[in-house]
């Protein structure tokens, strides 16, 4: 009986783009009494893998946090898998803004002790009473209420590319960092002011205003759904966004795009920027924003001793990482002191987020047209093969070549084979040739940009 993942993130990749499938990236929680975590884990990957389900899952005694992608086609079967659970009828489904076939590339489910880690040991703390949801709209309307304090109970790498205007964000590392810190500092607004808050998907926001509602303060609300479905309710119903910037989000993407607003920098030049990566260091993997000359210039990595690392034969490499624990857990995300401008303002004050931030308009998005993607990359000659599936390409065109690892490379074609023989145009069904500058992988799209 298979109940864990056994192919490589790469393996995984290439049967993606075979399948031909779209999927859809999406994220629930659920809080619930689960006995058994560990048979509840073990069902759900059996009835998940069949499906070709992908994700980050955790279960725990209180119930499931779960990001996954899935084939657009399974979507009605997967909902029957977690419909046989009472506590997850009906559950609301938070699907991607923009989605990608490549967001998660392995099933793992993973039993933990809870579901956000919240460092409370309070027998008498109910996680079930929580406080009032709102919708979008009402949420709109109660931010523009005087009476109101609205907080972000994300991380602080997470809000500084992208919150709601005039809310406060604690410069924390985890969760269970925010809640004496805001407890602490609301002390004397427990009757009279609105609190509101708001989280990526709802679930962390949850459990804060359960633990501010025995806390004792009164009025306690939180956004439904969080960010994610805020940014699909705002489409849906032509509502402004009062979100600002990015979302966010704990897949390869590092980030939904909700506005133009730029409102962070580059950690190493401070050139406005909210593009996360991480270093490509595996003894460091350092989690930072770079913007694209940077990240040419220091070759992806956080740091010139990084850079270093990257150029030593990999037994070298491998050795310099025995016996360190993994980089993620030995550096603070977005805080290594090798970074020039890290964001580390104090952020902790009621009112220190309504100080006025430069929120700079992003450069407009390339208009493009999907074209097909990378089958083959030959590397002595340094040329790229692609299989057309859509309109067509030829010789003087502008091309975009986009993968996670690729990033986004743009060339002029000035020749290229179709079908082996030298050709003016390829269109849907060729497969076509040409010489590039860059290595590319099967995962990536080829698109054409339009004038």
């Amino acid at each position: 009986m298979q109940l864990y993942n056994t192919l490589s993130a790469e393996e995984r990749a290439i049967m993606i783009d075979d399948a031909g499938k779209q999927r859809l990236t999406l994220s629930f929680y659920a809080y619930a009494q689960i006995q058994d975590p560990t048979q509840f884990r073990n069902n759900l990957f059996l009835a998940w893998n069949s499906l070709e389900v992908l994700g980050r899952i955790y279960v725990a005694h209180e119930g499931i946090n779960a990001q996954l992608s899935l084939p657009a086609d399974n979507f009605y079967a997967f909902k029957d898998t977690i419909e046989v659970y009472d506590f997850m009828k009906g559950i609301r489904l938070n699907i991607a803004v923009e989605h990608d076939d490549h967001s998660f590339l392995k099933l793992t489910v993973k039993v933990r002790d809870k579901i956000v880690a919240d460092g409370l040991n309070d027998d008498t703390f109910d996680v079930t009473n929580i406080g009032v949801h709102l919708k979008a709209k009402e949420f709109n309307e109660i931010l523009e209420n005087p009476n109101t304090i609205v907080v972000d109970f994300r991380n602080h790498y997470e809000s500084e590319i992208g919150y709601f205007k005039g809310a406060i964000t604690p410069d924390v590392d985890t969760f269970r960092e925010s809640l004496p810190i805001i407890n602490e500092q609301l002390q004397d607004f427990k009757e009279d002011k609105n609190l509101v808050m708001y989280c990526t998907g709802g679930i962390r926001c949850e459990k804060a205003s359960a633990y501010f509602k025995h806390q004792g303060f009164k009025n306690v609300y939180q956004l439904e759904g969080g960010i994610i479905n805020y940014a699909k309710q705002i489409k849906e119903e032509n509502l402004e966004s009062k979100f600002i910037g990015k979302n966010f989000v704990f897949d390869h993407r590092l980030g939904e795009r909700i506005t133009d607003d730029i409102v962070s920098q580059c950690h190493q030049c401070g050139t406005p920027c909210d593009v996360h990566t991480n270093c490509v260091n595996e003894g460091c993997h350092l989690l930072f924003i770079q913007c694209e000359s940077c990240k040419e210039k220091m070759e992806g990595c956080c740091s010139t001793e990084c850079v270093s690392v990257i150029h030593l034969p990999e037994e070298e490499q491998k050795a310099i990482r025995r016996g360190i624990k993994n980089g993620n857990k030995i550096f603070k995300k977005g805080k290594s002191d090798v970074l020039t401008f890290k964001n580390n303002e104090e952020t902790h004050g009621i009112f220190v987020a309504e100080k006025p931030k430069t929120a700079i308009k992003k450069e407009p998005k390339i208009k493009k047209m999907y074209i097909g993607k990378g089958t083959h990359f030959f590397p002595k000659p340094s040329i790229g093969q692609f299989l057309i599936e859509d309109n067509e390409i030829k010789i003087g065109d502008t091309i975009l070549i986009k993968g996670a690892t690729t990033g986004e490379q743009k060339i002029v074609i000035k020749e290229m084979l179709v079908n082996d023989l030298a050709q003016d145009t390829a269109v849907s069904g060729d497969t076509c040739t040409f010489k590039l500058p860059f290595r590319i992988r099967l995962s990536d799209k080829l698109y054409k940009i339009l004038e």
